[in-house]
């Protein structure tokens, strides 16, 4: 029988491996003049960007040959594997481009669509949070746990932008946890989950988000005793709708989870 935890600990382990070099990559072209791009959605994208997630790539295949990835520069590749990585080389293009250093490589793998290790990596800024299967959340090596928070009126909210609030009642929705949040808080990318899973924050509403952008927030938002899923209290997964809300305490989540229940869609 597998040992899950050492195997996620393995796991683990190279994903750290993988983040190492995206920031090989990276920190070379952080507030250089590099060229920007707009993707068909309108987003930036830079070299580095593609580099880094090349340079990621081409490590999981000479190494697992076998998994799939999905990234967010190349696309998908094997990806009805029973494991596959997620790639997000730069969670935070507009931070990077703009020479703010809270952009971060978000790097996951998930066994038959469940995350089973996370990293969460900010190169510019020498921090790093990792999570993985039946071991504890860390930043930096040392254990991490969230703080309790009893009433969303006492709670610190983080938010990339409000801008992300694109489909109808959206906006709406988040505008009622905004209003009802003791400390609002924006920008930070995926930096504001490992502040969340550290205990500096207590609640972030987010939409919009693709697979790669959530799915290595899970290890480390659970492993350090918070909860984190869709608006409507589902597990998220590869085919979850892009609504996040991950929380410290518990009582916070099921608080927050009331004001966004009338997104339906």
């Amino acid at each position: 029988m597998v040992d899950q935890q050492a195997e996620a600990a393995r796991f683990l382990e190279f994903a750290e491996q993988l983040a190492d070099a995206a920031a090989a990559v990276i920190r070379p072209y952080f507030r250089s003049k590099v060229a920007i791009d707009q993707k068909a959605d309108d987003s930036p994208v830079t070299i580095a960007d593609r580099e880094a997630e090349q340079a990621m790539r081409a490590l999981i295949e000479r190494t697992f040959p076998d998994h799939g990835i999905e990234g967010e520069e190349f696309g998908g590749v094997r990806l009805d594997s029973d494991y596959v990585w997620h790639l997000d080389p730069i969670d935070g293009t507009k931070s990077f481009i703009t020479g703010r250093p809270l952009f971060g490589t978000l790097v996951s793998l998930a066994h038959h669509g469940r995350p089973v290790a996370g990293v969460i990596d900010h190169c510019m800024m020498d921090e790093r949070w990792t999570g993985a299967t039946g071991m504890p959340s860390r930043w930096n090596g040392e254990p991490i746990a969230i703080r309790a928070c009893q009433k969303l009126r006492d709670a610190v909210l983080y938010v990339t932008s409000p801008m992300m609030f694109k489909k109808p009642g959206e906006r709406e929705a988040f505008a009622r946890i905004e209003h009802a949040v003791g400390l609002p808080m924006y920008g930070g990318d995926c930096y504001a989950y490992g502040l969340l899973a550290m205990g500096f924050a207590d609640v972030i509403v987010e939409a919009d988000l693709d697979t790669h952008d959530y799915l290595a927030l899970i290890p480390v938002i659970e492993g350090a005793g918070g909860v984190i899923t869709d608006w409507k209290g589902r597990a998220l997964d590869p085919g979850s709708d892009g609504r996040v809300l991950a929380a410290g305490d518990r009582r916070v989540h099921e608080e927050a989870l009331e004001l966004l229940q009338s997104v339906v869609d």
